[in-house]
């Protein structure tokens, strides 16, 4: 959506409506648009890494030395978002870009509430790009101090998410979010503020007083931008809400069993439920009933299939992802599809296969694909041998036992594959890059560059026809 030449950046501005967003000329504003996870908040089948981002980043930093440790990110950071993937998505006619970040790039753990003014750099740099090219910008913490769910792309090493039970941790939260909606408070272009991605609250006690108190920190500073809030259980649960809040947005994020690795046909049954677009529709309007009953405005802040490189699987992706944006359209919601950038698996933008990047980190990749380490990406199929009598064991010792969130199945392969699997790998990930000098670093880097990726044609020309 480019610009209207006749307006002025200042009409920008979003606000709620009932149950619309409008700009300061009153005109309604849905937000269609990609998220920019694997970024300033980094995913492990985004890039290719294993574990978490921490692990990685300490991984390479033992290879690499502190002073090629920051060229390597750096380059990254600056290479993965440029003006040419603004240009691309603009092109689309979409006008959104949520972009995850790491608390970790404001505050080190070891200086608690100090902000760090270089972690702002690319963060203004994108938003910045992003307006110029009409694109509204959505600021999500995605991996908040103590972590926020128990998974490894709130850049958790563990599977227990800390923030709920340490006050510590929801001081820094909110501190941060202070700085944040301070410098960005006078930006039209930054549509608002989601505070906390997926959370994951196995009281349902924390999530509340922690809303209402980062809320009351942003509107002390920042009274006029959106509050993007997710519902509990990776953003699905609403009972706890009360009352709507002024200028809150509540957000879901939608993802379709048909549409993740193990998906099987469609219509057809996908990890032992039946789904059709009936069944796509009613699993939406659950997931937004809080908004819907309340006459709010819905985004749907995540969604979207995975895709195989197999024709006939990926046409089935294509129809429940049309499916799903028509759902959408129906109902008039706004929504950010996951996800822009990767190597292969998701994004409408990827590496090329035969990139120096892809092609030096391949026999880790590889590996994973083996050990079934990638959550988004891999399947067990080749440890069915450790994994099955694990499950096993649980089923016949612990049969009552359903950890939260997703019980006891999810729990085991979390521990095993995504941790215990991970870790020892992480180490071997960041040796691919041991002796790189500054010259290999950034041609390895420049892989990411738009202009050197590809595009997935298909679904590129899907948004774009959702995207008016």
């Amino acid at each position: 959506m480019p610009k209207d030449p006749s307006s002025t950046d200042a009409d920008a501005l979003l606000s709620v409506r009932g149950s619309h967003l409008v700009n300061q000329r009153g005109e309604t504003v849905t937000l269609r648009g990609f998220g920019l996870g694997g970024w300033m908040n980094m995913e492990n089948f985004v890039t290719g890494y294993p574990a978490n981002e921490e692990a990685h980043r300490e991984s390479v930093r033992r290879v690499l030395g502190q002073e090629k440790y920051e060229l390597f990110f750096d380059r990254f950071l600056e290479y993965f978002f440029t003006e040419g993937d603004a240009r691309f998505i603009s092109s689309l006619g979409l006008n959104l870009l949520r972009i995850p970040i790491n608390y970790r790039h404001f505050e080190d753990d070891m200086r608690p509430f100090e902000i760090k003014e270089e972690g702002f750099r690319h963060l203004d740099r994108a938003i910045d790009l992003c307006a110029q090219e009409g694109i509204y910008t959505i600021i999500d913490l995605h991996a908040l101090p103590g972590y926020q769910n128990q998974h490894w792309h709130s850049d958790n090493p563990t599977h227990k998410a800390l923030l709920w039970q340490h006050k510590h941790f929801q001081d820094r939260t909110a501190h941060l979010w202070e700085a944040i909606a301070r410098r960005y408070r006078d930006h039209p272009w930054v549509a608002g503020y989601n505070p906390v991605n997926e959370p994951a609250d196995p009281s349902e006690e924390a999530i509340m007083p922690l809303y209402e108190r980062l809320y009351e920190t942003i509107r002390s500073v920042d009274p006029r931008h959106i509050i993007f809030l997710e519902g509990n259980r990776y953003s699905q649960d609403f009972h706890m809400f009360g009352e709507p809040w002024e200028n809150v947005v509540y957000t879901n994020h939608d993802y379709a069993l048909p549409g993740f690795i193990d998906g099987g046909p469609y219509p057809g049954t996908s990890r032992g439920k039946y789904v059709d677009r009936d069944v796509l529709e009613k699993t939406f309007l659950k997931r937004s009933a809080y908004m819907m009953e309340n006459g709010l405005h819905v985004w749907v802040g995540e969604f979207g299939p995975v895709y195989t490189g197999e024709p006939e699987a990926d046409a089935v992706r294509y129809q429940v992802l049309r499916d799903q944006l028509e759902i959408y359209d129906e109902y008039g919601v706004s929504w950010a599809i996951w996800l822009y950038k990767d190597i292969g698996l998701q994004g409408t933008a990827y590496v090329a296969p035969d990139s120096p990047w892809l092609t030096r980190v391949r026999p880790v990749l590889d590996k994973k694909q083996r050990l079934g380490t990638d959550s988004w990406g891999g399947t067990e199929q080749d440890i069915t041998e450790v994994m099955t009598p694990l499950k096993d064991l649980f089923a016949q010792e612990f049969p009552d036992y359903s950890p939260f969130p997703f019980g006891y199945t999810r729990e085991i392969q979390e521990l095993v594959r995504h941790i215990l699997l991970s870790e020892p790998l992480s180490e071997e990930f960041a040796e691919l890059f041991r002796d790189l000098g500054e010259e290999e670093i950034d041609t390895l880097m420049r892989s990411f560059l738009f202009e050197n990726c590809h595009v997935r044609t298909p679904l590129a020309d899907l948004l774009a026809e959702f995207a008016r």
